[in-house]
């Protein structure tokens, strides 16, 4: 791609036709920050660019994948990031707002992630240096300010007992307070007290807010 170019195209499928190639031409360095595992592409089309490019752990190569502290919600993707990791790419969890959720592929192609439509996600892809290399900067700047994943797990959380642990779960199974206080086997009164002290616990305000904050520290939302 000597001339720079820009285009946007709709979707994974049309992401994969217009742009698949880039992934297999990435060379030196691949550099990932999304918000969570959802924003690039389904589990189908994530596999077609896993196949498509070079191993994390191949000589020469870098991949660095920067990611909010909401990918850590669910238990599979935290086994999956460390998955990655083992498999030679660096994973950081940013404290930090994402500005731009992107691709960048050796510094001289980046793919934007843009909204979600019925249609599919909107991405821009271009290979203007002045644009790729101001992206770049920003992705160092909070990189270089992110922990990398086993630290932020091992990081200073709060302690959930097993009842806690429970109650979280409950909460987001969408039971009733009255089914959830049968299944712990404790009233609904008692049930409600300790939805309210993990709720302090967790410093969140509602229980949708409980459940967002225990995805953004990393714990598990099943015992």
């Amino acid at each position: 791609m000597r001339n720079e170019q820009v285009f946007s195209v709709q979707g994974d499928a049309e992401l994969l036709a217009r742009a698949g190639h880039l992934f297999e031409s990435a060379y030196t360095e691949f550099l990932c920050a999304a918000r969570d595992l959802r924003t690039w592409s389904q589990p189908e089309a994530r596999a077609a660019i896993r196949h498509r490019m070079r191993a994390p752990d191949s000589p020469g190569f870098t991949s660095r994948k920067l990611l909010s502290p909401v990918a850590l919600a669910e238990e599979e993707a935290r086994a999956h990031l460390r998955q990655v990791q083992s498999q030679g790419a660096v994973v950081r969890i940013s404290g930090s707002p994402l500005p731009h959720e992107t691709i960048i592929i050796d510094r001289r192609v980046m793919i934007l992630a843009g909204k979600d439509t019925p249609a599919g996600r909107e991405y821009t892809v271009t290979t203007s240096q002045i644009l790729v290399d101001g992206v770049y900067s920003l992705f160092s700047a909070i990189w270089d300010n992110s922990l990398d994943l086993d630290t932020y797990l091992r990081g200073d959380l709060p302690h959930l007992d097993a009842d806690g642990r429970t109650i979280l779960e409950a909460l987001g199974s969408g039971l009733t307070d009255e089914a959830a206080a049968r299944r712990l086997g404790v009233s609904l009164r008692t049930y409600r007290r300790r939805v309210a002290e993990l709720m302090a616990k967790l410093e969140a305000d509602s229980r949708f807010q409980a459940g967002l904050r225990a995805g953004e520290l990393g714990l598990p939302r099943r015992a």
